[in-house]
């Protein structure tokens, strides 16, 4: 506590990755966000998460989760906190801002969000698409030749 007249000093910064790529295998994934404190109470602050997707933005843990099966805030060191998004689809692909809050002060700088991270969830790589029309081109290709061989042949055979 402050006694009256004392300045609160309480200022935080928070630092995230700027981009995060899951791969289409993946399912779980894990944003980090590392913050310090100068000045700020020792109690432990609030670990808000928030998205923002193309035309609107969701309050995702403020400080509880709107969805516990989709999203949990992990705790991982004093200054380090992650958010963990579960059963991950491109849907899921949005800039993710993590924001560090102590309430009990009164200082402009005691709640900051960091610059966010943008992730990027791959889809499945079509490739197999690809080797099934080269088989069948193939196949075709070898049924013509194969024909055209046979027609041939009867063709010299039969006029002889």
């Amino acid at each position: 506590l402050f006694s009256t007249g004392a300045a609160d000093t309480c200022q935080v910064t928070v630092i995230q990755p700027r981009f995060q790529e899951a791969d289409y295998s993946m399912h779980t994934v894990f944003l980090a966000c590392a913050f310090s404190a100068s000045g700020c109470s020792l109690f432990p602050p609030q670990v808000l998460w928030f998205r923002f997707l193309t035309n609107e933005h969701e309050d995702l843990c403020t400080p509880g989760c709107t969805d516990h099966q989709k999203y949990k805030v992990h705790l991982l060191s004093e200054n380090n906190t992650s958010l963990q998004i579960n059963d991950l689809t491109v849907d899921d692909n949005a800039v993710y801002i993590c924001g560090i809050a102590f309430s009990d002060s009164s200082s402009p700088r005691s709640k900051q969000t960091g610059d966010g991270t943008i992730l990027t969830k791959t889809e499945k790589q079509h490739s197999n698409g690809k080797l099934i029309f080269m088989i069948i081109a193939s196949s075709l290709l070898f049924l013509y030749s194969t024909t055209v061989f046979t027609f041939f042949v009867v063709y010299k055979v039969g006029s002889k």
